[in-house]
């Protein structure tokens, strides 16, 4: 027989007479394994979460159901009189019952009604013996029935706090290694085939593209937000994955069809902040270039401002972002000591020079842009004339100026207006 010495019910200190329950608990020891034999049938024929996931081993279900039926005799057997440290060990059984469960992926509520199951079946076999030895009084079938029920009450608590822990030590795992598989895309590691497959599976991603990515920053980014927008991108054709890091939002978006009409509309509504698209890429193994495309396209976006830009529409930008020394050397070289004007004279002439270069050189439609004279437009190219020693007021704009003017939104705060 199981030695019954340290177990206990969670109905300590109720007040009923437990002698018949006990006695009739521990009769029951002898036929624990008719008891398990009897339960696992029980359960596969009226429990079908176990037979339709078949994710818990015949052999783990058996185990499972021997075990957890001799703890609840033995909790029934012994009284309730022990101390809470002594009947804790008692409910190892259920707590190990709740971690491997949420491990397999079992729903809770399938286990949780594996344990009324098994609490009917002890159930009726106590009162079975207890009709057979002659004590079916009423009031010790009614004490049977609250002692069974409190333990296996007290048993389901434990695992469904088993449960709930290790499964989220899942969702930590998961995430972990979520992420970790992301920065290895990130870091170029698709090119490898069994690197590539493992984080297709992991992201639900297909392998080959087409795809572009995405970056987000300036914005506190959240599970809630990533779900948000696969939600929103879903419907519209976009499959897409998103991993929130510690100073970026990436996104990879299946486009199908190449075709990225309504992307940026989409994630601009759930995105308050600059976001980059990149050129379209064909799978998994060019991720890490189009991560670094968007970043870039993202920082395309001028300082306060929000906008989604893709990289295709801001080329000339994301070269001279790539660039900063050269795009130095070519800023003072066009703009010189221009620079180092007063603040309003410099806004003034900066926003003259860029007006001029968007219209070709127009004086007469920089002068309705800039809401003044067109003599007035002359003047000032003038001045920038004499200030950068470079006649740009006359024939075709210069491939450097044109660039320079591109540059003038990611300029050092203390050189730009």
């Amino acid at each position: 027989m199981v030695e019954l010495g340290g177990g206990g019910a969670g109905r300590g200190g109720s007040g009923h007479d437990a002698a018949p329950a006990e006695a009739l608990a521990r009769g029951l020891l002898t036929r624990v394994d008719e008891l398990a034999d009897t339960l696992v049938a029980v359960i596969n024929e009226q429990n079908p979460g176990y037979r339709l996931l078949n994710v818990v081993p015949g052999q783990d279900l058996r185990t499972s159901c021997h075990d957890n039926i001799e703890r609840v005799l033995q909790l029934v057997g012994h009284g309730g009189g022990l101390e809470p440290e002594k009947v804790a060990r008692y409910y190892d059984a259920a707590r190990a019952t709740g971690e491997r469960r949420a491990r397999q992926r079992l729903p809770l509520d399938d286990v949780l009604r594996s344990f009324r199951l098994g609490g009917r079946l002890v159930w009726q076999a106590l009162i079975d013996q207890a009709r057979a030895e002659g004590a079916a009084a009423t009031g010790d079938l009614l004490d049977v029935a609250t002692r069974v029920w409190e333990v296996v009450d007290a048993s389901s608590a434990q695992v469904a706090a088993a449960y709930h822990a290790a499964e989220r030590a899942l969702v930590r795992a998961d995430e972990q290694r979520r992420a970790a598989l992301w920065e290895g895309l990130l870091q170029g590691r698709g090119s490898d085939a069994a690197f590539a497959y493992e984080a297709s599976r992991t992201i639900r991603l297909p392998v080959d593209g087409p795809y572009v990515a995405v970056a987000a920053a300036g914005h506190v980014f959240t599970g809630d937000l990533t779900e948000a927008l696969g939600n929103r991108l879903d419907p519209l054709g976009f499959a897409s994955a998103w991993q929130v890091r510690a100073d970026v939002l990436a996104g990879l978006v299946s486009v199908p069809s190449r075709d990225l009409a309504g992307l940026a509309d989409a994630v601009a509504a759930l995105i308050p902040g600059p976001v980059g698209v990149s050129l379209v890429v064909d799978g998994l193994a060019e991720v890490h270039t189009a991560h670094r495309q968007s970043v870039l396209a993202m920082r395309t976006v001028p300082d306060g401002e929000s906008a989604v830009v893709r990289l295709a529409d801001r080329l000339p930008e994301a070269l001279l972002l790539s660039s900063p020394e050269l795009t130095g050397s070519l800023v003072a070289k066009w703009l010189g000591i221009l620079l180092e004007l007063p603040a309003d004279e410099r806004r003034l002439l900066l926003e003259t020079l860029a007006v001029w270069v968007g219209t070709g050189g127009s004086a007469t439609r920089s002068a309705r842009q800039l809401h003044c004279h067109r003599n007035t437009v002359l003047n000032r190219m003038r001045r920038i004339e004499t200030l950068t020693g470079h006649p740009v007021a006359g024939g075709d704009i210069p491939l450097e100026l044109a660039l320079v003017v591109r540059a003038l939104p990611f300029l050092p705060p203390r050189r730009v207006p």
